[in-house]
């Protein structure tokens, strides 16, 4: 593990690595991007490469922590308002769509760490379930969540997430054929308001208590 820069012009230098990682592992994936095509995209030299990171595997597993921490810090401001859980949810799920719609790379590259880096894999998804259980258990102390186990509803909240923005954020509107079938296609679109709000009444209802739904 590399020293973190102290200057500012060594934190933009390493920042600028991490955006270039970002767009060259999700254009060419792992195995096919080399340190030659970071550098050449950050617009630095290789030698400059490793006085941020010991060798590509690292910077890869700094990407998957810093795209992590990037998506919940997107959704747990875009929550902070929020009256319950329910606007909660809302809230944070426009925001994961948005910064999907932003940041496509997150797919793909968090696929990848399952092969390339498993503990980076289980890392990204621990931490948003982590912070989802808390969320879901103060919600039930307030009679706003049913009687269902917060682990299992936190797993399955984050499945529905990823796979409608997969379908709709990554795919576009139209329907998968050929290429658009592809799950790391670049292209980005959004979520349509009417699959957005289909989506929170199935929420809602499995969420909700009994008497409730």
């Amino acid at each position: 593990m590399t020293t973190l820069p102290v200057t500012e012009r060594g934190n933009r230098t390493r920042a600028k690595l991490l955006e270039a990682a970002e767009v060259v592992f999700a254009k060419y994936g792992y195995s096919e991007a080399s340190v030659v095509r970071l550098t050449e995209h950050a617009g630095v030299g290789q030698g400059t490469f490793y006085l941020y990171f010991a060798s590509k595997l690292e910077i890869f597993e700094v990407l998957v922590e810093d795209l992590n921490r990037r998506v919940r810090h997107a959704m747990s401001e875009a929550a902070s308002g929020s009256s319950n859980r329910l606007e909660s949810e809302r809230a944070g799920f426009r925001a994961f769509f948005e910064f999907t719609a932003q940041h496509p790379a997150l797919y793909r590259v968090v696929r990848e760490a399952e092969f390339v880096s498993p503990k980076s894999l289980r890392l990204h998804y621990s931490r948003i379930v982590s912070g989802y259980i808390e969320g879901l258990q103060e919600a039930q102390s307030h009679g706003e969540v049913g009687d269902i186990d917060p682990t299992v509803a936190a797993w399955a909240l984050m499945g529905i997430g990823e796979m409608i923005g997969m379908r709709w954020v990554l795919w576009g509107d139209g329907e998968p054929s050929g290429d658009d079938a592809d799950p790391t296609a670049s292209g980005t679109s959004r979520v349509p308001e009417a699959v957005f709000e289909d989506m929170m009444r199935f929420i809602q209802r499995a969420l909700s208590a009994p008497g409730e739904r």
